[in-house]
């Protein structure tokens, strides 16, 4: 039995892997320092020139959290949120000032660099990490000019023996990495090291090894995560592209396992970036690095046309000006869903560069209770029944992963001559209520008009007996519900026409209308809009159709159409499949 394998039933496998990591960060500063590159490559980096320029004045965010400190090291900033250590340790921040290039910005790079070589290199803070120590030593290779410039020959061999330390680090490590995006990143880290370091060529095998399996065993053959989150996906795209370019540059050729891989997620992403360029924000991704996505898929060239109606389990509606994304797929088992959100049958919609409906986003940066808050169904723009998410996320160890969601998700896409639509049904509620969530949304081909129905259901007998027990422990107050329409922050909104219906006026000076029939009460009420590197939740509303199931079955209907087309043909009837039954 392995060292990990007889601590594990006493402390819990996370806290071993703590252990673990630090031991081996101890036992790795035994290393031979490098003391030269023998290649560097020349990847492309996307850092931002106002947070670069943020950073040199002493205005820090890290974390969603700012810290005003003009003149102080980011090393001596205090907070209790461990996710400022990890983008502090990550050294993302390097991007930032590398953009803006200047004679500060180098003094600046170089001297927390040094600081963090003085203070850390032993093995002790918080990044000695698979995951972090890849993601930092990516970024000490690829901006090593900046970071030498100038330098003397002291600062030059503590910088080359810090980088063997974590090189030796990785090299013990790597495959303690946690499964999908940190494992990618420990293991193309560790590639970079053997590739551009001198004496380290023996690790450039087990890197390329390493990066084989994970692109056979996490990129599946549509080119999807497990995790099915598009911003990580994205990132692992870059990662593999980063790896590419270091590998040839090096006179070395990339494995066919990773440049399938590459092809396979570009087409991916292309089906889950709006009309604005960003990706749909689902289970726990944000819209992605500014020009990242752009980058990527420029970078895999001409895409081939999708062969299925689905990319990661997301669903594509696009005409015109518009674009819509339906969650349309299972929720990510259990070991992929430490970030996943219960958001079944929720949808975003954009018009040009505008978004209109969003889902609320990732809370992650802002602590806790707004992560926990942002994975719930009702911050969704989907149907919630009796406030209850339709998967429930619940602690295990110390992480929060979904269980007991949807069992069957199904969906069909048609073209019916007038408009393109999307039919898809969950079970998520079935177990509780006896009801089955139908969600038909139909776009007109010129992109003008969205038609929806979310139709409520209990079709088999056992369905029919538990909204029975429902109805009769409530005393015949119904199932309550919420259909949630979360707009984008730079919407206007407002009720009209006495609250018959909704306006909506974007940025780019289009006025949608909403519009709904069937039973249930409309209102306009406050929403968030959780979106990283903000230092708090931007306020927000949400369009809300609310009512009680009373029967069997029950629907309502909405459409949201630019106001100018309010005279175009409608998209057609909007169908909802049948769901397997019980």
């Amino acid at each position: 039995m392995g060292i990990e394998s007889k601590f594990t039933s006493f402390v819990g496998a996370e806290s071993v892997s703590a252990l673990m990591d630090r031991l081996h960060a101890r036992l790795s500063a035994r290393e031979a320092p490098a003391t030269a590159f023998v290649s560097q490559p020349q990847i492309q980096t996307f850092g931002s020139h106002a947070r670069g320029m943020q950073l040199k004045v002493g205005n820090y965010l890290f974390g969603g959290q700012l810290i005003e400190a003009p003149g102080q090291s980011i090393w001596d900033l205090t907070s209790t949120d461990s996710s400022v250590d990890l983008e502090l340790h990550g050294f993302g921040w390097l991007d930032d000032l590398a953009t803006v290039g200047d004679e500060d910005a180098c003094r600046i790079a170089q001297n927390w660099t040094a600081e963090w070589i003085a203070r850390f290199d032993t093995g002790s803070g918080a990044g000695w990490r698979p995951d972090l120590t890849g993601r930092r030593m990516i970024r000490w290779i690829n901006h090593a000019t900046l970071l030498l410039r100038g330098q003397n020959s002291a600062a030059s061999e503590d910088f080359f023996r810090s980088l063997t330390h974590q090189a030796g680090f990785l090299a013990r490590r790597w495959s303690g990495a946690g499964q999908g995006l940190p494992k990618f990143e420990a293991v193309t880290g560790l590639l970079h090291a053997g590739l551009s370091l001198e004496g380290m060529s023996d690790l450039i095998k087990v890197a390329t090894d390493a990066l084989d399996r994970e692109c056979r065993d996490q990129i599946d053959s549509e080119g999807a995560l497990p995790t099915r989150n598009p911003e990580e996906l994205l990132e692992v795209l870059t990662l593999l592209i980063w790896a590419e370019i270091a590998l040839r540059e090096a006179k070395h050729q990339p494995s066919a396992a990773h440049l399938d891989a590459i092809s396979r997620i570009g087409p991916c992403l292309k089906r889950l970036r709006h009309a604005d360029g960003a990706l749909a924000r689902f289970h726990g991704g944000g819209r992605g690095i500014e020009d990242r996505l752009t980058y990527g898929l420029a970078y895999c060239g001409d895409l081939p046309a999708p062969e299925k109606d689905t990319a990661m389990g997301f669903a594509c509606l696009a005409a015109g000006k518009s674009t819509v994304i339906l969650d349309a797929g299972q929720a990510p088992a259990t070991a992929a869903s430490q970030n996943a959100h219960a958001s079944a049958l929720a949808f975003e919609m954009t018009s040009g560069r505008c978004p209109i409906i969003v889902n609320c986003g990732s809370g992650a940066s802002f602590g806790q209770d707004w992560r926990r808050a942002g994975r719930a169904t009702p911050s969704h723009s989907t149907l919630s029944v009796n406030g209850v998410s339709s998967a429930l996320i619940s602690q295990h160890g110390s992480g929060e992963y979904l269980n007991k969601g949807p069992k069957t998700v199904t969906l069909s896409k048609s073209d019916d001559g007038a408009g393109l639509h999307l039919a898809a049904s969950h079970d998520g509620y079935a177990s509780q209520f006896g009801l089955v969530h139908h969600r038909g949304i139909g776009m007109s081909h010129n992109g003008s008009m969205l038609c929806g129905v979310d139709r409520f259901e209990a079709f088999s007998d056992s369905q029919k007996r538990r909204f029975e027990d429902h109805m009769n422990e409530t005393l015949f107050e119904g199932v309550a519900y919420a259909i949630r329409f979360h707009t984008h922050p730079d919407v206007s909104v407002e009720l009209d026409c006495g609250g018959a219906m909704v306006s909506l006026v974007t940025p780019c000076g289009e006025t949608w209308v909403f519009r709904f029939d069937g039973p249930a009460a409309l209102s306009v009420e406050q929403s968030v809009y959780l979106e990283k590197g903000r230092l708090r939740p931007r306020a927000t509303k949400q369009i809300v159709l609310s009512g009680r199931v009373m029967e069997y079955a029950s629907d309502v209907s909405w459409n949201l159409t630019h106001a100018q087309s309010s005279n175009a043909k409608t998209c057609g009837a909007v169908n909802t499949p049948e769901l397997a039954q019980d």
